[in-house]
């Protein structure tokens, strides 16, 4: 029987760790071919692929972002080949199993849990005897009824052949996302999280992890995502693999999701030492700072010892972070999660993530929703609609907070000219995502795109539009930011020019004649009067750039003339020079 695994991805450059375990396991006995797509594919084109595949047997591994068009396919592959068996397996599954098995008649059996051998002793019954019984961790129809088997006992982590060694994948493995597992389980019980549901921590053997991190690595691996959910929870264990990874990366970068709170003083030093900048990125996961909250989702969370370690990662400059809060825990209102998101940004992450709880299958939270009076979507991915104290309304404004967020935070296209406006011109971070968010969902913004430009203009006319001071320190922040965003010289600019067309090209033709009144860096660039006019732009500064670079203040005793050149070189940054306006010469 041929076996066909397949799943659609969230985007193209993800790949599925599940697929491959299942494929590891069970390809010494039968042939098994892995196919992924994504949940942006027209479902025709899924189905026209698998069926020229003609597979008797079609697996898919289900989430909550890719079930209900994971049905549509199904519904469509059953109508064209009504002999063709379906597998479904994955966390969406499950749980609810029978939900499942009623509501997708065309679904043979669902493999529940950790399906590794699941899968394999399943696959031996459909080409053996049928022994459906047998199959423990799955469920299968029997004379119109469903049948639920007993769960299976967790597998030994080693049994388990490696998944990342398969040759078809080496080709890609530059160019997608290498997801990577050390450990399965969590020692917490977060109520909202389905890793609470399994007790204790498993391992995989040392040297295997190690063997197979220098494979992926030596094969072209860009990007490697540790899928454990609290990597750092056994510091032996976290810090001979920071160990091996500093000493073999090649370039190569790792995601870890961390648990901050626990991270020792002695882990962090090490790394504040050894780590090369930028291999190293960090997910944390805050949620809360509200600590009735977090008792009743039995969170266990030390704010102080977590903002100690976050401070610190962030100080030693090596390691980027990315910290995860959820909107609409219990007990959180609006004022609360205002306050949990002012606490976070405050510790100044490269990347705040705000989410909205979900309602997932198997949860506590789930299970508890009337006791909070939480509403909820029916169908993946169950995102809540509110509760008995944040309303709808509350939860839609807060959506706007998190679509400012990402664009103006998360992206940094402008972090010079957001954190200055944070710190002078509005009562808190989460007031100004706020407010820009309101104004921004006003002029209907949300339903149309936009171009870099588009996203210094429309700040703009926010700030012009509630009256803010200042616009002239900030206006200069903004061109500085615009310039940064460039690699080659911008076509267009969204301000007037401070200084007009002849201005302009006199200043060229005196850098040209004299380029050593800028500063011997930009004398040693010996470029032309005809290249400077092709690749550096000139603009006036209401502050002293040197001095805002060096300390973070702005003086604005003086404008400058700021120089920005734009290397031919596409490894190559733009470089900024300074000079005193209306003289020739150097202030920097």
């Amino acid at each position: 029987m041929k076996v066909v695994l397949s799943t659609l991805n969230a985007k193209y450059i993800h790949t599925s760790l599940a697929l491959r375990y299942l494929k590891s396991f069970s390809e010494k006995d039968f042939p098994i071919e892995i196919t992924e797509y994504t949940i942006k594919d027209p479902a025709m084109n899924i189905v026209s692929d698998l069926f020229q595949k003609a597979p008797d047997i079609v697996g898919f591994s289900c989430y909550i972002w890719n079930i209900e068009e994971t049905i549509t396919v199904i519904s469509m592959l059953k109508k064209i080949n009504p002999e063709l068996i379906i597998v479904l397996g994955g966390p969406e599954v499950s749980y609810d199993t029978e939900y499942w098995m009623n509501r997708i008649p065309e679904v043979d059996f669902i493999v529940m849990g950790e399906g590794e051998e699941t899968f394999h002793h399943l696959l031996q019954e459909l080409t053996g005897d049928r022994k459906y019984y047998s199959v423990f961790g799955a469920a299968y129809r029997k004379e119109g009824r469903v049948i639920i088997n007993p769960p299976r006992p967790k597998l030994a982590l080693d049994d388990i052949p490696t998944p990342h060694r398969f040759a078809e994948d080496i080709p890609s493995l530059a160019n997608r996302v290498v997801y990577f597992e050390t450990s399965r389980g969590c020692p917490f019980s977060c109520q909202f999280c389905l890793s609470s549901i399994e007790v204790g921590v498993r391992y995989f053997d040392m040297e295997r992890t190690k063997s197979d991190l220098l494979f992926l690595i030596e094969s072209g691996a860009k990007l490697i995502k540790f899928v454990d959910r609290t990597f750092n929870i056994k510091r032996e264990y976290a810090l001979e693999i920071f160990e091996f990874l500093i000493q073999n990366h090649r370039g190569c970068v790792f995601q870890f999701e961390i648990t901050a709170d626990i991270m020792r003083p002695e882990v962090l030093d090490y790394l504040a030492e050894h780590a090369p900048p930028g291999i190293f990125r960090f997910e944390v996961g805050v949620q809360s700072t509200n600590d009735l909250t977090n008792s009743l989702v039995k969170r266990r969370q030390n704010f102080s010892k977590l903002t100690r370690t976050v401070l610190k990662v962030k100080e030693s400059g090596k390691i980027d972070q990315h910290l995860d809060l959820i909107a609409g825990l219990p007990e959180e209102d609006y004022n609360s999660f205002r306050k949990t998101f002012n606490d976070v940004f405050e510790l100044g992450p490269e990347e705040l993530q705000l989410g909205f709880l979900k309602m997932l299958r198997g949860t506590g939270m789930r299970a508890d929703a009337d006791k909070y009076g939480y509403k909820f979507m029916d169908h993946a991915p169950y995102e809540i609609l509110g509760n008995d104290i944040l309303p709808f309304s509350d939860i839609v404004r807060i959506k706007r907070v998190e679509d400012v967020l990402e664009k103006y935070w998360n992206s940094h296209r402008m972090d010079h000219t957001v954190s200055y406006l944070i710190r002078q011109e509005f009562p808190s971070a989460f007031d100004f995502f706020q407010q820009f968010g309101d104004y921004w969902e006003s002029r209907g913004w949300q339903k149309i795109g936009h171009q870099l430009e588009d996203l210094f203009t429309r700040l703009h006319a926010f700030l012009v539009h509630r009256g803010t001071k200042g616009m002239n320190v900030i206006g200069g922040l903004m061109k500085l930011d615009y310039f940064l965003n460039h690699k080659y010289k911008p076509r267009k600019i969204w301000w007037e020019f401070t200084l007009d067309k002849s201005t302009q090209s006199d200043y060229i033709r005196s850098l040209a004649e004299k380029p050593e009144d800028v500063s011997d860096t930009f004398a040693a660039l010996h470029i032309s009067e005809k290249e400077l006019h092709k690749h550096v732009m000139i603009e006036v500064l209401p502050f002293r750039l040197d001095h805002y670079l060096a300390t973070g203040e702005l003086l604005t005793d003086a404008e400058q003339l700021l120089i920005v050149h734009f290397p031919t070189d596409t490894h190559s940054r733009a470089q900024f020079f300074t000079m005193a306006l209306g003289s020739m010469e150097p202030s920097i």
